[in-house]
């Protein structure tokens, strides 16, 4: 078979343990089908806790981490394949566990000039006995993506969010509060340092929630975004500003909340490891500047070679 990555032999990580378990499968086997088409030889594993044992066995040239949230991407994968010295995608160890740290990774993007909004973090427990600050208000666990276990607490509710202290919560002690910046919902996708372009992504629901995200419908993406002149620059520059102080590599995704009133910008997060589902947004922006689905991926898998674990060229 001839094609871009000829001869490769690509693991490609999916599924795994986290809450996000679901849309890394459709993300991995997305992925998987762009590299079989692309030339590579590839495994697709649906990783567990015998990773190391199943990686030792196949050999594979360089893995594709197509995993989502806890563990798969805040370090702990990251760190099993720098111990069995294969390149693998994404960012390296310490930017993936800062990364998914909210509170941590909003302290270092704070002191390189990010802005980002207030709050901080709390106990679960003690955010459900009484308001920590004045609603509007939004809650989400320190370290989940992809919208996994985010509430709103708005304007007028009776009472502080007892959702947190469910016994089917399952997202961690810890939860960070921050004010509700009203607004438009914005994405910017970064490849190898440079940002590519701005989403403005309009949800159906009214929230950008784990539904919004994956479901077939539940968004629109205006792409490029259309914002005031110079808005879509400055998000741009913020979330290369972001990558870098994180010490991110590859294609990450930054998300950002544009208060069209008032006329404030901040930055949520960065995703180390974004989606590449059908509805996800960095295939889409890559596509709006010419570069298709597998290109990417092939771009993914080149970008790990010749890379140390926290991303320096070798």
């Amino acid at each position: 078979m001839s094609g871009r990555l000829a001869g490769q032999h690509v693991a490609v990580l999916m599924g795994g343990l986290s809450p996000e378990r679901d849309v890394s499968l459709v993300t991995g086997a997305a992925c998987a089908d762009a590299l079989e088409r692309s030339g590579a030889r590839v495994s697709r594993i649906d990783a567990g806790r015998d990773l190391a044992q199943v990686l030792t066995a196949l050999k594979p040239d360089v893995v594709f981490n197509a995993l989502h949230g806890a563990w798969g991407e805040d370090g702990c994968v990251q760190g099993v394949l720098e111990t069995l010295g294969l390149p693998y995608s994404h960012s390296g160890v310490l930017a993936s566990a800062l990364a998914m740290d909210k509170a941590k990774a909003k302290a270092v993007l704070a002191a390189a000039g990010v802005a980002v909004p207030g709050g901080g973090l709390f106990n679960r427990h003690e955010i459900a006995r009484e308001h920590v600050m004045a609603p509007p208000y939004v809650v989400k666990p320190n370290a989940q993506g992809s919208s996994v276990g985010v509430l709103l607490v708005f304007e007028g509710a009776n009472g502080p969010p007892q959702d947190v202290v469910a016994p089917s919560w399952a997202y961690g002690e810890e939860v960070m509060v921050e004010p509700y910046v009203p607004g438009k919902e914005l994405s910017v996708a970064v490849m190898d340092g440079k940002a590519i372009t701005v989403t403005d992504i309009l949800p159906r629901t009214g929230f950008y929630d784990y539904d919004a995200k994956y479901g077939e419908g539940g968004s629109m993406h205006v792409v490029p975004a259309k914002l005031p002149p110079g808005i879509n620059e400055k998000a741009m520059r913020m979330a290369e500003a972001a990558h870098a102080a994180l010490g991110c590599r590859g294609v990450t995704r930054s998300d950002l909340r544009y208060d069209d009133v008032n006329d404030v910008l901040v930055l949520l997060e960065v995703n180390t490891q974004p989606g590449m589902t059908p509805t996800s947004l960095v295939p889409e922006q890559a596509a709006h500047v010419g570069i298709g689905f597998d290109a990417l991926v092939c771009w993914i898998v080149e970008d790990a070679y010749g890379r140390d674990g926290e991303g320096r060229r070798a």
